[in-house]
């Protein structure tokens, strides 16, 4: 096999694969882009540009979280902290936001604070992306808009707390996130679905789009919070290098869903069931006698939840996105360099 070529056009995109090797005819102005100018509306950061030319593994990041999951000054501290963590376990971390109508992959530090401190921010999922550029927008990116950015941008592994899923009501209203799962190779972890969910649900769909769902050094789905769920896990992983296996054995059999990596929260701040279920079906009733729906469904949830517990769920969402995002960066340390180097334009 040659070091360099064109190995297959999808839909109008050809994908470049060089193994181990810098493409000499690469565009030095935009390593991603191969003799391009990018694109006005997608810009990948020169730091992760640089990383990728030095060899790092990166790590993608959800920057929802960051504008509407954890209130201020808390958002910032655990937006730095989760950049840390995947620098400290040798990856580097690409956070994925839109700014001034431009979706980014990887932000400077005065961008990250600027859009932990932003006003009235976007929650942007994939349907709002188009949207979002055209109105110049600025605004956190869900899981399903962080993996679109992040397939395109070459990245195989993304770091989140928990993924959405299917709601306990209505049960009609399902997350973009897990059709997006369907479409993006990547290795994505988190801590389950997000608990305020309904997860034997969530877990069935996963299933039917087939989508593999490994738990690391678990035989349970987490339930975000808490560890437990009383659901098992199909196969369970002890290490990062299990995890990268299994990923590049998935996709060498061409399939293009994303793998499922779901990591209990550190046992020294996770909550226990019971005491979960009290305050999530507290908050769920609150939220139904409120009339919130949709979008803005979640992130009442998780406000309320923080109200209820006095502070202690937010602890647990913080050590669980740290946790996270050693994980993820460790994962991504063992993914084949070959893999890595996948190239869309």
């Amino acid at each position: 096999m040659q070091d360099q070529g064109l190995i297959k056009s999808r839909k109008n995109t050809s994908i470049f694969l060089v193994s181990g090797k810098i493409n000499p005819m690469e565009n030095k102005r935009g390593l991603f882009n191969f003799g391009k100018k990018p694109a006005p509306d997608f810009r990948i950061s020169d730091d992760v540009e640089r990383a990728k030319r030095n060899g790092k593994p990166l790590v993608a990041l959800e920057s929802a979280l960051i504008t509407h999951g954890v209130p201020w000054p808390e958002n910032l501290t655990i937006a730095r902290a989760m950049e840390d963590a995947v620098k400290h376990n040798g990856a580097f971390p690409a956070t994925v936001a839109v700014q001034e109508g431009q979706l980014r992959v990887g932000l400077s530090s005065s961008q990250l604070e600027n859009l932990a401190e932003s006003r009235d921010p976007h929650k942007l999922s994939l349907r709002d992306l188009g949207a979002a550029i055209a109105r110049k927008w600025n605004g956190g990116a869900t899981v399903s808009a962080t993996l679109y950015a992040a397939e395109r941008a070459g990245i195989k592994v993304l770091a989140t707390g928990g993924i959405g899923g299917v709601h306990r009501a209505p049960a009609y209203d399902i997350s973009a996130d897990l059709l997006q799962l369907r479409k993006s190779p990547l290795v994505v972890v988190c801590s389950g679905a997000k608990a305020i969910l309904d997860l034997p649900a969530t877990l069935e769909v996963l299933e039917t789009l087939g989508i593999p769902v490994i738990g690391y050094q678990t035989d349970e789905f987490p339930a975000f919070y808490s560890a437990q769920s009383g659901l098992k896990v199909p196969l369970r992983a002890e290490s990062a290098q299990e995890v990268a296996e299994v990923a590049r054995a998935h996709w060498k059999l061409t399939f293009s869903t994303s793998v499922l990596v779901v990591v209990p929260p550190p046992a020294e701040s996770a909550m226990p069931r019971e005491r979960m279920e009290a305050l999530i079906a507290e908050s769920l009733q609150q939220a139904e006698a409120e009339g919130v729906r949709g979008s803005a469904l979640t992130p009442y949830l998780l406000a309320k939840m923080n109200a209820l517990s006095g502070g202690e769920s937010l602890k647990v969402n913080l050590a669980l996105l740290r946790n996270n995002a050693a994980v993820a960066a460790q994962i991504a340390a063992q993914i084949p360099e070959g893999l890595q180097e996948w190239r869309y334009i």
